[in-house]
């Protein structure tokens, strides 16, 4: 009988041959460690448009798929760089409702009203970005040319305000996106909402980085004399160059201050958001821009540490890589260590101010500036005690010639 050939197994000192041989070419590759790596093949040009703030158009976060683009040997990608420039597009809000409510522990009024969803400013740090994706839209590039407005919202308002039982509060413009952006020059309908306001004696909030909010002097000073009215200008840098990268399509710097000074001028009385304060970006100018606006006669002053909810931290970081590469590392790594480590905490009372030493130490400089240059004085509460459903209608209109009598 023949004797079955032996098969031959591995050894362990073969093993341990074949692992030097492998260890030596990993040996070999350390000695070209010390060299550049090559710079990492983009996936596809850079998204950045003049006049536009993102520099990505992320799928939004509900959409249940993604595309990946890729090169078909046509020069697909390359023919990117020749898109003409975005137009902005505009598109009829539906909904039946003007009034927007929430409960959260972090934000000082419980209601608001948003003409728009969506804004032309631009800015690539606003948290609202998110939001549009609700819309089924990109919270990138579409957020800032793919816009949606209340035509009737003004009429909406009023109807919300005649209900039974409707208890006035300060209500809020500005919450979500600026009432006062490119659009509102055309179509008026943050002035058709001050309009309502006004003849309902309602207090108003107004929250804007634009120079726009001086068309509507004449209502807000007006309720401002009734104590019915109170703006904020968010002043995020006094460096021209820096807000127009960050901000490309809101009002400069300098603009904003002056608007300060005109509502003070007229009685309006002003306050400053220097918000969002990004480590590493501006944050070294927080003292100069409450100074200057105090100068210009703000009176009070707001604070909020930058936040990067959902597809904002890709976006925020490739904003960061495309216009200050340099800085882009540096900036990322201070934001983590105001964020336990990541780049954005949803956590309630800690979402605005965040944690750690580099947080405390912002705050602490924040408050020790408002005391400085008299911006921490308490809020005087607008009236709310002057809300009345005004007479409408012809029936209105005889009742209230009836009491003449």
């Amino acid at each position: 009988m023949t004797k079955p050939a032996s098969v031959s197994r591995p050894t362990d000192s073969d093993k341990m041959a074949g692992r030097a041989e492998r260890d030596a070419e990993a040996i070999a590759l350390l000695a070209t460690s010390g060299l550049a790596e090559p710079e990492p093949t983009a996936p596809m040009p850079p998204l950045a448009r003049h006049g536009r703030g993102a520099t990505l158009n992320p799928a939004s976060r509900f959409d249940a798929r993604a595309a990946s683009p890729f090169d078909d040997g046509w020069q697909t990608l390359t023919a990117v760089e020749a898109l003409p420039k975005l137009a902005t597009t505009l598109t009829r809000d539906t909904s039946r409702s003007a009034i927007s409510w929430n409960t959260s522990p972090d934000i000082g009024f419980d209601r608001a009203v948003n003409p728009y969803r969506g804004c032309e400013h631009g800015c690539i740090y606003c948290y609202a970005r998110p939001t549009h994706a609700y819309l089924g839209f990109s919270p990138g590039l579409d957020f800032e040319t793919k816009l949606v407005f209340k035509p009737d919202v003004a009429e909406l308002l009023e109807r919300e305000l005649r209900k039974p039982g409707y208890v006035p509060r300060t209500m809020t413009l500005g919450s979500n996106t600026d009432p006062y952006q490119p659009v509102e020059r055309t179509l008026k309908l943050t002035r058709s909402v001050l309009e309502v306001l006004d003849r309902f004696n309602h207090p108003v909030g107004i929250v804007t980085k634009s120079a726009g909010v001086l068309r509507d002097l004449d209502i807000l000073s007006s309720m401002a004399k009734r104590r019915l009215a109170r703006v904020y200008l968010s002043v995020t840098t006094l460096d021209d160059r820096l807000a127009r990268t960050m901000e490309p399509r809101a009002a400069s710097p300098q603009r904003r201050l002056q608007a300060i000074a005109e509502l003070t001028r007229a009685g309006v009385p002003v306050g400053v958001m220097s918000a969002p304060m990004i480590p590493g970006l501006n944050d070294a100018e927080m003292e100069r821009v409450l100074e200057a606006a105090a100068r210009a006669g703000a009176r009070y002053a707001g604070y909020v540490l930058l936040r990067l909810p959902h597809e904002l931290r890709q976006m925020f970081e490739d904003w960061l890589h495309t216009h200050m590469p340099d800085r882009a590392r540096h900036v990322l790594s201070l934001i983590r260590e105001t964020r336990s480590g990541a780049l954005s905490d949803e956590r309630f009372h800690h979402r605005f101010s965040g944690q750690g030493v580099y947080a405390d130490l912002l705050m602490r400089r924040f408050a020790r500036a408002a005391r400085q240059w008299g911006l921490d004085e308490a809020r005087e509460p607008l009236d709310c005690s002057l809300f009345a459903v005004p007479a409408s209608g012809p029936r209105g209109f005889a009742e209230t010639q009836l009491t003449l009598f």
